[in-house]
């Protein structure tokens, strides 16, 4: 990654760990490898679309530069503990507030405290390791 001239903010952090959230959603879908279907394609009417519940998801892909923020941001979670790393990431999925205090069994404040002090961790290390290299 090109060198950050400024220091990071916890805002700033909170921003990547979202744009990840966001890529490793537009990645494509994993499929097994070695299955194949040799069934013919089933041709259907278009009534018979209309009615049918899967939605078809059309995602554009992530530009290398996004796959590689993500992978960097992914680095940062290990500098968190287990629980830290399911709050940060509800949060970067922008799940609300009473789904993760429902997850985590605390209150609002509680759980914002603790993303917060989540979020202060990884841009103290960030810029201490900023430090050093400088």
């Amino acid at each position: 990654m090109a060198e950050r001239e400024t220091p990071w903010t916890q805002e700033d952090v909170a921003n990547r760990f979202e744009n990840a959230a966001v890529t490793a959603r537009r990645l494509p879908s994993a499929k097994v490898q070695g299955y194949f279907n040799a069934w013919p394609t089933i041709v259907r009417c278009q009534w018979e679309l209309l009615a049918r519940d899967e939605r078809q998801v059309c995602r554009f892909p992530p530009t290398p530069k996004d796959v590689e923020q993500m992978l960097e941001v992914m680095t940062w979670v290990e500098w968190l503990e287990v629980e830290q790393r399911h709050l940060v990431w509800m949060r970067a999925k922008r799940y609300g507030w009473r789904d993760i205090c429902t997850r985590f069994g605390m209150c609002r404040t509680t759980a914002w405290q603790n993303w917060q002090k989540s979020m202060q961790l990884v841009a103290q290390r960030l810029n201490d390791s900023r430090k050093k290299k400088g």
